[in-house]
């Protein structure tokens, strides 16, 4: 068998996987929409002890009613529960998710709408079909089918991204500069090591911020990218927050601007890579 059969049986194989995957989420079905989703209260932070791990993020408790039972259950996020709580208030709600009917194998998310279609798999399936494609056309018709094949759809792409982007850039900017500032100091610095496969080690440091809201709500959140993160400890911060949701909160306000617009521009030159991939493709077909 040539290479085109296996490119025809790479399409096959995809394509039921694609198929099998859509129809499963018409059906409603995947273990995405099966899951249920509930919304967990936070009943109590506790304060992370210096030099310890930040890996399984700060320890919480959490109240959460299950919709089927009415049962009321209070968990923690102690072990692999899911998302990393790196933002914790008493009070805040959190989201839960848990096959049905078995409360107890709860998952925390930050996102409690991710993979709710359960199409991720079937999407990617297709883009690998799409990578076949443009590679035998790229092969029998020559490289600028290449260009034309990655930068119409990074194109496209890119246009889709790009304006929300931009919008959620100037509602971030300005929900943090809404609110005024709070004076915040930081609490502790966590320690995590890892170790990779050639034995050498690797040591990441986390500071850990604690501000009070000016509706008195005390937060506690990690806080990376601080100067001097080892040393850091004790240090008194100005912290910019949205005052609609704390999680979103800086020590910097003019740093997350730039960096905000840094992010733009880098969207609008990955945009402008796409066009001129795909002109020069099609150019060079015309000629």
């Amino acid at each position: 068998m040539g290479w085109h059969g296996y490119l025809a049986l790479w399409c096959v194989v995809l394509g039921a996987v694609a198929l099998v995957g859509y129809g499963r989420s018409l059906a409603g079905v995947t273990r995405g929409q099966r899951a249920v989703r509930v919304m967990g209260r936070i009943e109590r932070v506790a304060e992370p002890r210096h030099g310890s791990s930040g890996r399984e993020g700060i320890a919480v408790v959490v109240t959460f009613r299950d919709p089927a039972t009415g049962q009321e259950f209070t968990v923690t996020n102690d072990g692999e529960c899911g998302d990393r709580i790196s933002t914790a208030w008493t009070g805040r709600e959190i989201g839960i998710r848990y096959p049905p009917g078995r409360p107890h194998a709860y998952r925390f998310t930050t996102d409690p709408d991710t993979g709710r279609s359960g199409l991720g798999w079937p999407n990617f399936a297709v883009f690998l079909i799409y990578v076949g494609l443009v590679v035998v056309a790229s092969i029998d018709w020559g490289w600028p089918w290449a260009l034309i094949g990655f930068g119409v759809p990074w194109t496209l792409l890119g246009a889709t991204y790009l304006p929300g982007a931009v919008r959620d850039t100037r509602l971030r900017i300005e929900g943090l500069a809404s609110g005024g500032p709070v004076p915040g100091r930081v609490i502790a610095v966590l320690k995590d090591v890892t170790v990779d496969e050639d034995g050498d080690t690797a040591t990441s440091h986390t500071p850990v911020v604690a501000f009070t809201t000016h509706d008195g709500t005390a937060v506690t959140a990690y806080r990376e990218g601080l100067r001097d993160p080892v040393g850091s400890r004790g240090r008194d911060l100005t912290i910019h927050y949205r005052p609609d949701n704390p999680v979103v909160f800086t020590t910097d306000l003019a740093g997350e601007e730039r960096s905000r617009v840094g992010e733009i521009v880098f969207g609008v030159v990955a945009l402008l890579v796409g066009v001129a991939a795909a002109v020069a493709g099609g150019i060079l077909i015309a000629g």
